[in-house]
C-alpha cells in the first residue's frame, strides 16, 4: 500500500515503526488527529498475514479512535498500537515494558491502553516505563464491561429510535461473539429480561463459558448469524462484518453492538444499510464505553462519574440518528459530521495563544 497517500487522504499525523531485538517485540504505532488533546487508543496483538495488513488496520482503528473520542465529548484525539505476532508465545514482562520505552519516546503525543490480546497485568508491565498508559489495576481496570454497558444504552436508543420503545424484553438479539465485551453485553441484556438471545462463537473455551453462564441462550453457527429472523444484530468481533456478501442477507431492523469498523467500507456500507432500512448505530459512537471509562484515570477516576458518561451514549446515538433523518444522510456520516463539527470548534477556539 502507499502509505503516504493513505496518510494524506484521511489526515494522518504520524505512523511509527518500531522493533526490539531483546524481545523481539515489533509493531507500529498510529497518530492520527490531536486537535483535541493527545491521541489515545489501545494496544493489540494480532498474528497479521502481512505487515502491509497490520499498517492498514492501525491506521483504521486510529482515525476510529480520533472520532470516538470526540464523539463521546473527550479532550483526546486518536492513536493505536499493533504488534504483529503470536498473543500465546510472545507476551512477557521484558515485551511488554520494551513497548513502554517505545511509548515514552512520544512524550505523550500518544497514550495507550488495552484492546485486543492485552490485558491490565500487561498495561501494569508497561507502567514500569512511561506514565503514557492508562486502564491499570486498581484504576479504570478491565474496561470490557464499561464497553458493553455502553452498547446496552445505545442498543436501547436505537430500539427506542426504530420502534418507539427501548424495552429490552420486547425484542430479540443476534449477538455476534461472546468475549468478554460480547458476554457482558448478554448480560445486561438477560438482566433487562431480554426476549430471545442467539449467539455466535469460534473459541470453545469462550463457548463452555456461554454455556456454563447463560445456559439459555442459543448457539448458532457463525456463518447463520446474519439471517437470523431477530431485530437486533451486534457485532461483538472483529470488523468489516457488514459488507456486500452480509448486509443483503440481514433480517435484522438494527445492527448495534461493540466492535469496531464494523462497516467494510464507511460510505457504500453506511448507505446500503440505510437504502435496505437498517437502522445502523455508528461503532465508534455505540462502543465508547471502554475509553470513556480510561479518560476518567487521567481526571480521578471516580466509577460513579464514569457510568453516569457512559448513559450520555443512548443521547447521544438519538441525536445522531435525528440528523441522519433530517438531512438524508446514512448514520455513519451523520455520526463523522457529530465528531467533527466537535473537532473544528474546539480547533477554532484555540487560535490564539495562551499559555498555560
Amino acid at each position: 500500500m502507499n502509505k503516504f497517500d493513505y496518510m494524506e487522504r484521511y489526515g494522518y499525523e504520524q505512523l511509527i515503526y518500531f522493533h526490539d531485538k531483546t524481545t523481539g517485540l515489533k509493531g507500529v504505532t498510529c497518530i492520527h488527529d490531536t486537535t483535541l488533546g493527545p491521541s489515545l487508543g489501545g494496544t493489540r496483538i494480532w498474528n497479521y498475514e502481512s505487515e502491509d495488513d497490520a499498517v492498514l488496520d492501525c491506521l483504521r482503528l486510529a482515525r476510529g479512535m480520533t472520532y470516538k473520542n470526540a464523539a463521546a465529548g473527550l479532550n483526546l484525539g486518536g492513536g493505536k498500537t499493533v504488534l504483529i505476532g503470536d498473543a500465546s508465545t510472545v507476551k512477557s514482562e521484558a515485551y511488554f515494558r520494551a513497548l513502554g520505552r517505545y511509548v515514552q519516546s512520544l512524550n505523550g503525543r500518544y497514550i495507550t491502553a488495552e484492546d485486543v490480546n492485552t490485558t491490565t497485568k500487561d498495561m501494569d508491565y508497561i507502567h514500569m516505563e512511561t506514565d503514557y498508559v492508562v486502564g491499570l489495576e486498581g484504576k479504570s481496570g478491565n474496561p470490557s464491561p464499561i464497553t458493553a454497558l455502553g452498547a446496552f444504552h445505545g442498543i436501547r436508543a436505537a430500539l427506542k429510535f426504530r420502534f418507539g420503545s427501548d424495552d429490552i424484553s420486547r425484542y430479540t438479539y443476534a449477538i455476534q461473539g461472546a468475549g468478554e465485551t460480547g458476554r457482558a453485553l448478554i448480560s445486561y441484556l438477560l438482566e433487562a429480561n431480554a426476549k430471545k438471545i442467539y449467539y455466535s462463537e469460534i473459541n470453545p473455551k469462550n463457548i463452555q463459558k456461554m454455556e456454563k453462564e447463560f445456559p439459555d441462550c442459543e448457539l448458532v453457527d457463525p456463518d447463520n448469524i446474519y439471517s437470523l429472523d431477530v431485530d437486533v444484530f451486534a457485532p461483538c468481533a472483529l470488523g468489516a462484518v457488514m459488507n456486500d456478501k452480509t448486509i443483503p442477507i440481514l433480517k435484522s431492523k438494527i445492527v448495534a453492538g461493540n466492535a469496531n469498523n464494523v462497516l467494510s467500507d464507511e460510505e457504500r456500507h453506511g448507505l446500503m444499510l440505510k437504502e435496505r432500512g437498517i437502522l445502523y448505530a455508528p461503532d465508534f459512537v455505540i462502543n465508547a464505553g471502554g475509553v470513556i471509562n480510561v479518560y476518567h484515570e487521567l481526571h480521578n477516576y471516580n466509577r460513579e462519574r464514569v457510568i453516569k458518561d457512559v448513559e450520555k451514549i443512548y443521547d447521544r446515538l438519538l441525536e445522531i440518528f435525528r440528523i441522519s433523518e433530517a438531512e438524508n444522510v446514512h448514520t455513519q456520516k451523520a455520526a463523522l459530521v457529530y465528531a467533527e463539527n466537535r473537532m473544528n470548534t474546539i480547533a477554532a477556539i484555540h487560535r490564539n495563544y495562551i499559555r498555560r
